[in-house]
């Protein structure tokens, strides 16, 4: 019986070691990565970057298995402005009626579940913390090589930043800025 118990034992133990693949982690060169962001209001929009902290990607063998990043809030710069109208604006959106990078000069994204779409196309559910506040997102990110690229739209006010949102302000005419804010991202690793 000793035998048996053994037996069953070390065949469990090769079955389970060959069907369960290792966790790599790649980790994501910031400086070859880009986020872009958009912002629009009703006379139009202004777009820029905020720069990559750090970042890794996890993999279960080629398949994405998780991820988690930190963004430079501080960074944030408009790139359809110059001068001093560029510097306002740099300024504004760091100031506390948008992103208070002074208080919050990170912002994180952590994958909590992903599901294989096929093709390298991948659904993903995280947790976005702007600001101190988590809120829940999910996207879809295209995964190639050594690259990832995905496209977000955050809904500003979930992270109490309501500075001129027709959701929470009446009578803000063409001086409203809408809700939600769109971020390109590239990653490179």
């Amino acid at each position: 019986m000793t035998k048996q118990l053994k037996t069953i034992a070390l065949a469990l133990v090769a079955f389970v070691s060959f069907t369960t693949q290792a966790q790599t982690s790649k980790k994501v060169n910031a400086e070859k990565s880009s986020i872009h962001w958009v912002g629009k209001k009703v006379t139009g929009q202004h777009d820029g970057i905020v720069n990559l902290k750090d970042g890794i990607l996890m993999f279960k063998g080629d398949k994405l298995a998780g991820g988690k990043f930190t963004v430079d809030m501080a960074s944030i710069t408009t790139k359809d402005l110059e001068g001093e109208w560029a510097a306002k604006l740099d300024g504004h959106l760091k100031s506390d009626d948008f992103f208070s990078t002074e208080k919050f000069p990170t912002a994180t994204l952590e994958f909590k579940k992903i599901a294989d779409k096929g093709n390298g196309v991948y659904t993903v559910f995280a947790d976005l913390t702007i600001k101190g506040i988590t809120n829940h997102v999910n996207f879809d990110m295209t995964v190639a090589k050594n690259s990832a690229t995905t496209k977000l739209v955050i809904d500003r006010t979930k992270f109490d930043i309501k500075y001129k949102s027709g959701s929470f302000f009446e009578n803000l005419g063409d001086k409203t800025i809408y809700d939600d804010f769109e971020l390109d991202v590239n990653l490179a690793f």
